[in-house]
């Protein structure tokens, strides 16, 4: 898995990101929804300002990505959540999305006069692990098997770049 870097300001001062700074916070749980929102945030920040260096305190999110690990990946970055700019709406991204465990892989993000939609690319997530996940891992094989595609996931996520994991909506002035 490499160890890409999200920079975000925090007033003016550059704080740098890691993927491994989010799993600190997060844990291993939902490591795969912690690489979607890393992933997502990578592919829409340079999008959002020139530099891709966004102030953290002035990014909104809304997304249809219900998951404790892109919403703790976004936390960190942006502290979007403890802000109040952090909200969930299973109703954005409409049924084109492609469909999460319990929501869509949909991302709204949006700064100063700028807004971009960010939508996960075909192919990226296995239909197993949708399933799976959504009936519940009964046995300890389809627990552990349930273990193995969040780590796939994250290790797929995290060695592609941001451009072929998801695809945006370009910038529109707010």
């Amino acid at each position: 898995m490499t160890d890409d870097t999200l920079t975000v300001l925090d007033h003016g001062e550059p704080i740098a990101i890691s993927f491994a700074d989010i799993l600190k916070y997060h844990g291993r749980s939902f490591i795969g929804g912690a690489a979607h929102g890393f992933k997502a945030m990578q592919r829409a920040f340079p999008l959002l300002c020139a530099d891709g260096r966004p102030e953290r305190y002035e990014l909104t999110i809304a997304t249809a990505f219900p998951g404790p690990g892109g919403r703790d990946a976004i936390e960190m970055t942006t502290r979007a959540f403890t802000g109040g700019r952090y909200t969930v709406d299973l109703d954005l991204g409409g049924p084109d999305v492609i469909e999460s465990p319990r929501g869509r892989y949909f991302f709204r993000f949006s700064y100063r006069d700028a807004s971009v939609d960010v939508t996960l690319r075909e192919g990226v997530v296995r239909a197993e692990f949708i399933e799976l996940s959504r009936r519940g891992a009964v046995t300890p094989q389809e627990r552990e098997r349930l273990e193995w595609l969040k780590q796939d996931m994250a290790e797929r996520l995290m060695s592609l770049p941001p451009e072929e994991a998801y695809d945006t909506v370009a910038p529109a002035i707010l």
